[in-house]
């Protein structure tokens, strides 16, 4: 199964100068904990998430106009849309990400989640268990 049948399409993304306080309130509005961050060609130039809100903004008094080229984080990992569902999972369990912008021609086009491999029913739940095991560092290959 290729990416683009499985992600979100609906992405929500901002530019490196939307203020935080914006971005806090989309993913509010639209319930989603990650933002990625695009330059004037819709290129992933990072990702902001509401951890990143916490840790590197509310944590060190980050004013809510503050823009969130300060707070993102740079070097986004990606993954193309006609990839396989399994190279996706690959690079989540290698970056320990659960979500990946997606790209077509390294334009956004769309956000894969482990909710959107969770509730993909042509792929096995033992698949989405394992990623989800090795993101979170569980999984026995990768203990010390």
């Amino acid at each position: 199964m290729k990416v683009k049948d499985c992600m979100c399409k609906q992405v929500c993304f901002c530019k490196p100068d939307t203020k935080i306080g914006e971005i806090a309130r989309m993913m509010n509005e639209n319930h989603i904990g990650s933002v990625p961050i695009c330059d004037e060609k819709n290129t992933v130039v990072g990702i902001v998430t509401d951890r990143d809100i916490i840790l590197r903004a509310v944590a060190c008094n980050k004013d809510n106009n503050t823009a969130v080229s300060e707070i993102m984080t740079c070097g986004t990992t990606c993954c193309d849309c006609n990839k396989e569902v399994s190279e996706a999972s690959r690079l989540m369990k290698e970056e320990q990400i659960r979500r990946i912008p997606v790209t077509e021609n390294g334009k956004l086009v769309g956000i894969l989640t482990l909710g959107d491999l969770a509730k993909n029913q042509q792929i096995n739940n033992e698949f989405v268990g394992h990623t989800t095991e090795c993101i979170c560092g569980c999984d026995d290959k990768n203990a010390e």
